[in-house]
């Protein structure tokens, strides 16, 4: 199944504006980090802690709704659906 990925500010430099990827039937979220992570080496490290848990202020939409409001990481992507994964923001 199909999954558009769309990422914002400095995530954009490691996976661009946004990308079509396939995964599993029934693939999680936590699938489509590990195949980015596999396929695009510097996105670990700007999303994973190195004890592999998602950094702080990451957050995560599926088709604009906030997956810790879901079920997290374990949440199902279907055919078709919009990921968008924005990094911490600080500023003033």
């Amino acid at each position: 199944m199909d999954v558009t990925v769309k990422t914002f500010a400095d995530l954009r430099k490691t996976l661009g504006q946004e990308l079509v990827l396939s995964i599993p039937d029934g693939g999680t979220v936590r699938d489509l980090l590990r195949i980015l992570g596999d396929r695009y080496a510097a996105f670990s490290p700007e999303a994973f802690e190195s004890n592999g848990t998602l950094r702080p202020g990451i957050n995560i939409l599926q088709n604009g709704r906030n997956i810790k409001n879901l079920d997290d990481l374990d949440t199902r992507i279907t055919d078709g659906d919009i990921i968008a994964i924005f990094p911490p923001i600080a500023g003033g």
